[in-house]
């Protein structure tokens, strides 16, 4: 992305990022846009200057808001969002997620410039529209978000970690995929709490347990003591009143995550790699 002068220079008042009210104030001018080219009318409905309002397929929307979200004065957008909490501003924002759909064919209501009456939609084209659109708004915010293909909006990846999270987990074993990927969303979830993210490391370590067996086969006895080391010493797996818990927690977590992530990527393509493989 190109940065301009003010950005290059470091003057620039929003150069680490835009405050909450800015950013919502971008999203509902976005949300604006696709509600008036069509993409929320399938389930919001439309105004006809003839048959007046049109249902969609949630009549209610707040009713549905309060049934789903279980919150109130979340509807509608543009009398509510000045008011939004950040929680509040992602429950919305994956709320839209699932009821968004692109309008594909319908007809044009000429009169008095009524404007396109959409019959079909395609919901998985909607998504991928509001997800890129939606991305580029929480790109700018100054705590870093993102809205993910499953319609959840979690903490972006550390800058040079990107590619791990978007890769497949390099294994069959419904244990370990599942671990894994549970670890990640507790460790990225909005909100997520230390004790949270200690647990997301501790499945982690618990994963390269049960891998262990295999690890051993190509690392030394002091590399296989010394990634077990780092969650038994640091307060994080079997304690007891030699480790050390006085680090910075939020940091080392933090590194600790990226570590075990990338190692079982690693050891599980090696695994890979060094199966037998049929002729």
């Amino acid at each position: 992305m190109h940065k301009y002068y003010s950005q290059r220079a470091g003057t620039n008042p929003n150069l680490y990022g835009l405050t909450l009210v800015d950013t919502i104030g971008l999203f509902v001018r976005v949300f604006e846009q696709l509600r008036n080219d069509g993409y929320f009318d399938e389930a919001f409905g439309f105004y006809c200057v003839d048959s007046g309002f049109n249902d969609g397929t949630i009549k209610d929307v707040e009713l549905k808001i309060l049934l789903t979200i279980r919150k109130k004065n979340l509807w509608p957008i543009l009398d509510c969002a000045k008011h939004y909490s950040e929680d509040d501003f992602f429950d919305v924002i994956e709320f839209l997620y699932q009821c968004v759909s692109k309008p594909i064919d319908g007809t044009m209501h000429s009169w008095n410039d009524c404007g396109m009456h959409w019959e079909t939609f395609n919901k998985n084209e909607g998504k991928k529209v509001f997800l890129d659109k939606i991305n580029t708004v929480l790109g700018l915010y100054k705590n870093k978000f993102e809205l993910t293909v499953k319609g959840e909006v979690l903490h972006k990846p550390e800058e040079g970690f990107e590619q791990i999270f978007e890769a497949d987990v390099p294994s069959k074993d419904e244990k370990i995929v599942g671990r894994i990927n549970a670890a990640t969303t507790n460790f990225r979830r909005h909100g997520s709490s230390l004790d949270d993210r200690r647990q997301a490391v501790r499945d982690l370590a618990d994963v390269l347990e049960y891998l262990r067996p295999r690890v051993k086969d190509f690392l030394t006895n002091k590399d296989d003591q010394d990634l077990f080391n780092i969650a038994n010493n640091f307060g994080i797996r079997h304690h007891n009143d030699k480790q050390k818990t006085t680090y910075d927690t939020a940091i080392w977590l933090s590194w600790m995550f990226y570590f075990y992530l990338s190692t079982i990527h690693v050891v599980l393509r090696k695994i890979d790699n060094d199966k037998p493989k049929s002729k």
